[in-house]
């Protein structure tokens, strides 16, 4: 007997998931129709209906994938509305609504409560409408830094009002993991070497990838380390410990791996400096977190590097924020069930905690669906567009992660391939959301009152 899971609904029946898909695909929708308008454009024409809506998911999904250049092929209006596709894709549907009515002075219901509750995953319903507003105060804080960073070295090239604007677009578009930019059509190739672009984009790229969870939880253990004997890290949860390893792991580990990999070739960082050979390097094992900038041509990386820029893009950031990917903690459990099976423990252990056994599963279920939609969505593609082997699956990998790196085929996908994309992406970008609300395996109702036999299957 199947168990029913019973999640929040509103009053027409709609479940938190639901809300949470519609929401996205209405943001698109919406977000197509402004983006056709003639004002959209730079030239004053109207935009293909594909091109838009390709744009439009493309923006609230974070993901960076364009079959039109940012940078001319939209006008300052057709800008904004991008921007403000990428914030509310960044935010989250259910965090952007939760900000309307705070402002409108609305009373916050239980519903809506449930609302962010499920959207975080979190154990409680209290603090939470404190919560929204400390991710919004924290997203445009670090925003504005950013802003003001990118904008010593963007003011004095483009101008005040020129160079002001690419500074606020892409520390919003670096933050919320968007990947676009209009500073130019090769995106940040050409900063390759400034220490400040990327780093400022490094650094924003990490922060949104921990996820909100994890920045409070560093901030109150910071605050109260003295009330701890064993200090900061005492107060430390074990989630945010997990996001930490494994995040220093894949960021450093990818880093020195493309180091290896494109230390010779001079496509890419080959006749670069040392210095700058490893800032590439790590700037692009940050950007395969979902982020989608550039400062070396992906079609000209070596076999070693494409690979694993797509495992880096498929784990993504981490849960709670505005990164993609299957998250770092998935992988992080899945590692630890490994460990724990090839050292003879019945439990999985961390830290000298026990790992629910249902976290196990739907890691695995996550990871699982998420190699199902590559594999489908590639072979799909291969079909209509009949594309070579590492372009096909590097550009489905990079949607489904929402990270929007490409091997320079976007543009050029016929209208059957953008569909597929668009499909990718926005199953990317809610995936990771709605997968953990219908497999949390909370239970709300009866627990199952049949048990079946058990009988051995042989594994491996």
């Amino acid at each position: 007997m199947k168990e029913k899971q019973n999640f929040p609904k509103t009053k027409r029946g709609l479940s938190t998931t639901r809300i949470i898909a519609l929401g996205f695909a209405a943001a698109i929708l919406v977000g197509a129709f402004f983006l056709m308008l003639p004002a959209s454009s730079a030239d004053g024409t109207w935009t293909n209906p594909i091109d838009a809506l390709f744009t439009a998911t493309t923006s609230i999904c974070v993901t960076g994938l364009v079959t039109v250049p940012t940078a001319t092929h939209w006008s300052l209006f057709g800008q904004i509305v991008i921007l403000i596709l990428a914030q509310l894709g960044g935010l989250g549907v259910i965090t952007a609504a939760m900000c309307v009515l705070i402002l409108a002075g609305r009373r916050i219901t239980l519903k809506d409560r449930m609302l962010i509750q499920e959207t975080y995953n979190m154990d409680t319903l209290s603090g939470l409408v404190r919560l929204v507003v400390r991710i919004v105060k924290g997203t445009f804080f670090l925003e504005g830094v950013g802003a003001l960073c990118y904008a010593i070295v963007f003011i004095p090239e483009f101008g005040f009002f020129s160079g002001l604007w690419k500074s606020i677009f892409n520390a919003v578009s670096a933050f919320c993991n968007a990947g676009m930019d209009v500073v130019g059509e090769t995106s940040l190739r050409a900063y390759a070497g400034n220490p400040i672009v990327n780093v400022t984009t490094i650094v924003l790229i990490i922060l949104s990838g921990l996820g909100f969870m994890v920045w409070w939880n560093l901030i109150d253990s910071w605050k109260n380390r003295k009330e701890h004997k064993r200090g900061f890290t005492a107060g430390l949860t074990l989630h945010t410990k997990l996001v930490l390893i494994m995040t220093a792991a894949l960021v450093f580990g990818g880093m020195l791996f493309f180091f290896l990999f494109e230390y010779k070739n001079p496509a890419t960082i080959g006749n670069m400096g040392t210095g700058n050979k490893i800032m590439a390097s790590l700037f692009q094992s940050v950007t395969t977190r979902t982020a989608g900038f550039e400062t070396i041509p992906q079609a000209d990386l070596t076999d070693g590097s494409t690979l694993l820029t797509m495992i880096l893009m498929l784990i993504g950031g981490s849960p709670a924020g505005t990164a993609g990917g299957i998250k770092t903690t998935t992988v992080g459990i899945l590692l630890l069930i490994m460990l724990s099976t090839v050292q003879g423990k019945r439990e999985t252990e961390f830290m000298n905690r026990r790992i629910s056994g249902d976290a196990g599963r739907t890691a695995l279920t996550v990871v699982g669906l998420a190699l199902m939609v590559v594999i489908g969505a590639s072979v799909l593609l291969f079909a209509t567009d009949g594309l070579e082997f590492k372009d096909t699956v590097y550009e489905v990998v990079s949607a489904m992660g929402t990270v929007g790196l490409t091997r320079g085929i976007t543009s050029g996908l016929s209208v059957a391939g953008k569909l597929i994309i668009i499909a990718v992406m926005y199953m990317g970008r809610i995936g990771p959301v709605t997968l953990a609300l219908a497999l949390a395996m909370k239970r709300r109702g009866k627990e199952q009152s049949i048990s079946l036999p058990e009988e051995r299957i042989l594994i491996g």
